[in-house]
């Protein structure tokens, strides 16, 4: 599902995702700007600047109480693959500019690693990066594929497709209930209102102690057809469990009852057949790597935030034992502002596969 720009060697970079809808994401966190390039876009699909404004505003960090306090308008500019309004079918080129970079706070960060991130990682492959908030390692370059999820939301809404993100779990505290029509009244976007509150209270104790937050994200994905995904490496839920975990805060994916299909029995596992479908849903809407007809249902585990107002035991470049004492920008939790990259990932995931599938049906 992966292919990429070559790297030395002829291996591939890995900076471009899927197969006959592809998105490659550029930029870093403090250089000029950020962007994706989409090819495979069917023609004909309305497409403007302005389709973007609601689901980058929700991503755009500055807006929240727990966010960091980076602004950035995160304006989508439309620079190919458009043309009186319609895609022409050629490849769409999207820029975000990055307006607000603040990058005297990291330059600590020229000598010194941040435990949790991915410096020490990126120094041992790269040697040489950009570590200006995180450079490509940053949250930032999640803004790209938001912007490019909203191209896929394009081929997926006249098939009745809608992809839904929410919060079950943060700083332990978890969801007992699940109410969609409340969950835009709560900052978390969690779905039980009493759960949320106890959420921020544990969210205003561990910003006031300079600390960060991870979660639990589930994903519900509707009106997806049956038959989409591909038998052996290419299935569904395999691709879907990469397409999440590809994101940078995400450290563990499962589907239908996942790890608790450990602990059942097959016959409580099984999902029954009956005349209208399937009466339980265990399996999250595939089976054999290829979508039932069924709700797609999957969580994500959100790590907490790696950059803290704490101090912590790191070393330097040369190896020496130093502490990091980090001065800048950073959100408590990337819950909420995780949950329309999640969905934008689902939605890239189901349009690649829809159009994969329409060369076999068409």
């Amino acid at each position: 599902m992966v292919s990429g720009t070559h790297d030395k060697g002829g291996i591939m970079a890995g900076n471009t995702f899927g197969k006959a809808l592809t998105v490659t994401t550029f930029g870093e966190s403090h250089g000029t700007g950020i962007g994706a390039v989409i090819d495979g876009c069917p023609p004909e699909l309305p497409l403007c600047e302005e389709d973007f404004v609601t689901e980058m505003a929700r991503r755009r960090p500055g807006r929240g109480t727990y966010d960091s306090t980076r602004r950035e308008e995160d304006r989508v500019e439309i620079f190919s693959g458009v043309f009186e309004g319609l895609t022409t079918g050629t490849p769409i080129a999207l820029i975000i500019r990055n307006r607000d970079a603040d990058s005297k706070p990291y330059e600590i960060l020229q000598r010194l690693f941040r435990p949790g991130h991915a410096d020490y990682a990126y120094f041992k492959k790269y040697r040489h990066f950009d570590y200006r908030g995180g450079g490509r390692a940053s949250a930032r370059e999640t803004a790209a594929r938001v912007a490019a999820g909203v191209v896929a939301n394009k081929i997926l809404v006249p098939l009745g497709v809608t992809v839904t993100a929410y919060t079950v779990e943060l700083g332990g505290v978890k969801a007992s209930s699940i109410d969609l029509n409340t969950m835009d009244q709560s900052p978390f976007f969690c779905p039980d209102l009493a759960a949320s509150k106890k959420m921020e209270a544990v969210m205003k104790e561990k910003k006031s102690l300079g600390d960060s937050l991870g979660g639990i994200v589930e994903i519900l994905a509707t009106g997806c057809p049956a038959g989409l995904g591909e038998p052996v490496f290419d299935k569904l839920d395999a691709e879907l469990a990469k397409a999440v975990m590809s994101v940078g805060a995400v450290k563990g994916v499962e589907i239908g009852s996942g790890f608790e299909a450990a602990r059942l029995t097959g016959s409580q596992n099984n999902d029954p057949l009956g005349r209208n479908g399937f009466v339980s849903n265990m399996a999250g809407g595939i089976l054999g790597g290829v979508s039932t007809g069924a709700e797609i249902l999957l969580r994500a585990a959100v790590k907490p935030i790696p950059s803290i107002h704490q101090p912590q035991d790191t070393l330097d470049r040369e190896g020496n034992p130093a502490t990091l004492e980090l001065s800048g920008r950073f959100d408590v939790s990337a819950i909420p502002r995780i949950h329309p990259v999640l969905e934008a990932m689902v939605k890239l995931v189901l349009a690649d596969h829809y159009l994969r599938w329409k060369t076999i049906i068409d």
